[in-house]
Formats: structure tokens, C-alpha cells, sequence
């Protein structure tokens, strides 16, 4: 809605472009709130990257979902989109892909690892592979002298009331998961 999952991933999609060969390509999921409730919100407009159907993931080699947590989950607009991938589902075209998932929230206690943890039911019914970033991240999973969100599940930010932006260190993160992510996704497309 403020933009910090955007935020992480166009980091994310320069990290997976960073590795030979892969090419990655933003979307963004429809918009579930009225006009009305998001001007209540006080929400910018949203930003020009495309919408995405359901049909276009079965055209990709890999994934790495993003979306705002509420209430210690993924947002409504993502669940709405995923419920919306039942002819995918039965067909199992998004079987065997590698999928990561990144995240905001909007406080420390607002589901870093939950949200990605629930999320995971999404890719299993698919029959995706989850591919976590684990500790792959180094000394940067250990800062603690700097609030720093994200977690072996994935890359992540705290958004606070939506003024806070993702850090230095947080944005890093988010950059490694795209390389992690993309490197591991070629690696199982040119074995296959």
C-alpha cells in the first residue's frame, strides 16, 4: 500500500538480474480496496508496474512472492490472488518451481516469520519447491545493533505507520535473495 514491498523488490530484481542468463520481470497483484477505503487510508497511488493474472505464473521458471502481512499473514489482496490460481492448481503447472517468499510488516511482533510460515501452504498445494534464504545472507541475519527486518525465510522490512523505509541492510538482503533465488532457479531449469 506505501510501497515497501515494491521497495524490496525492485532490489530483489536487480539481485536475480545480476546472475547470467536469468531475466526477471516485476508484477504487482489487483488491488482488492475501493478507491474510497484507500483515499481513507491515505495510500499513494499505485505504481505502474503491470498486474498480474494467474495464467501468467505458469509462463515463469521461478518465483519470489512479496506482499504486506496482516495481522501475522499475507495480505488479502495476495490471498485473493492466489485463490484465483485454481485451474493452475489442478493442472499442476506450477509444480516443481522454486518459489521464495519477502515480506513488510508493519512492527517487530508483526509476523517476520509467521507470514512467511502460513504463506508456505500457498506454494505446497502447488507443489512448489520454497526455497528459503536461510543464513546464506552472513553477518547480515546477525545485526543487532540496527532494527532489521526479514529472517531465514526471506527478506523483509519493517514499515512502522508507513513512513519507514526499508534500511541499507534490509535492501542488501532483499538484493541477495533475488541473486540466491535466480541462481538456484537456472541452476534447476538447465538440469532439467
Amino acid at each position: 500500500m506505501y510501497g515497501h514491498v515494491e521497495k524490496l523488490a525492485e532490489e530483489i530484481k536487480k539481485g536475480a538480474a545480476s546472475v547470467e542468463g536469468v531475466e526477471a520481470t516485476l508484477w504487482q497483484v489487483p488491488e482488492t480496496l475501493s478507491e474510497e477505503i484507500l483515499g481513507k487510508m491515505s495510500a499513494p497511488p499505485k505504481s505502474d508496474v503491470p498486474i498480474i493474472t494467474p495464467n501468467d505464473l505458469a509462463d515463469a521458471d521461478g518465483f519470489i512472492f512479496g506482499f504486506p502481512t496482516r495481522f501475522g499473514m499475507m495480505s488479502a489482496q495476495f490471498k485473493a490472488f492466489m485463490d484465483a490460481t485454481g485451474g493452475l492448481w489442478r493442472t499442476q503447472q506450477l509444480a516443481g518451481k522454486p518459489a521464495g517468499i519477502f515480506y513488510t510488516t508493519g512492527s517487530q511482533g508483526g509476523g517476520q516469520e509467521t507470514t512467511p510460515l502460513t504463506a508456505i501452504t500457498q506454494l505446497v498445494h502447488h507443489g512448489m519447491i520454497f526455497v528459503p534464504i536461510g543464513y546464506s545472507f552472513g553477518a547480515g541475519m546477525f545485526e543487532m545493533e540496527q532494527v532489521k527486518g526479514g529472517s531465514p525465510y526471506g527478506a523483509g522490512t519493517y514499515a512502522g505507520d508507513g513512513s519507514r523505509m526499508p534500511s541499507e541492510l534490509e535492501l542488501a538482503q532483499a538484493f541477495h535473495q533475488g541473486k540466491y533465488i535466480a541462481g538456484i532457479t537456472k541452476k534447476l531449469k538447465t538440469a532439467g
